[in-house]
């Protein structure tokens, strides 16, 4: 599909896709239908009055919901000279920034479950619970420390939005 072809219908839809894809990992379904609109808006900068018309979210859910997604680091606010209206977009980068924030966290639970072996002694059901969580984020961890570069190529510029 080209961004000329786009139906006005298969947008909401596909909104909806993503909200339900990040409500997997606990992301409340209002922030990932803002989070997946300004992935797809044009233009890609909009007021919180735009993104509740295309979305169907009242301004109170709105407000809430763009507060968690600016707080994640995924979204920013700004406001045009001579205009009180804020307008959100998508933070440049904010994708790598996130899912690297994600990662250095998950890893970090490595020490927490060593800490948690060496409470309770390396023997018996306890210590295998923890050295079962503790394999899988030490494995986690050495394979995003050996994972390649992310391709520059993927990396959006400001200008280009």
């Amino acid at each position: 599909m080209t961004e000329s072809n786009v139906d006005g219908a298969e947008l909401p839809s596909w909104v909806e896709r993503v909200a339900m894809f990040l409500a997997q990992d606990g992301v409340p379904p209002i922030a990932g239908r803002i989070l997946g609109w300004l992935m797809i808006c044009e233009p890609p900068e909009q007021s919180a009055r735009q993104i509740g018309e295309s979305i169907g979210a009242s301004r109170a859910s709105l407000t809430t919901n763009m507060r968690v997604l600016i707080t994640m680091g995924f979204v920013s606010r700004r406001t045009h000279p001579g205009e009180r209206t804020g307008y959100y977009r998508i933070v440049d980068g904010a994708w790598e920034k996130v899912v690297r924030r994600q990662i250095a966290t998950l890893a970090s639970f490595c020490e927490i479950t060593t800490d948690g072996m060496d409470l309770v002694g390396s023997d018996g059901a306890r210590a295998a619970r923890l050295r079962e969580a503790h394999d899988v984020f030490d494995w986690m961890a050495k394979v995003f420390d050996d994972a390649p570069p992310l391709p520059s190529g993927s990396r959006r510029k400001a200008d280009e939005s």
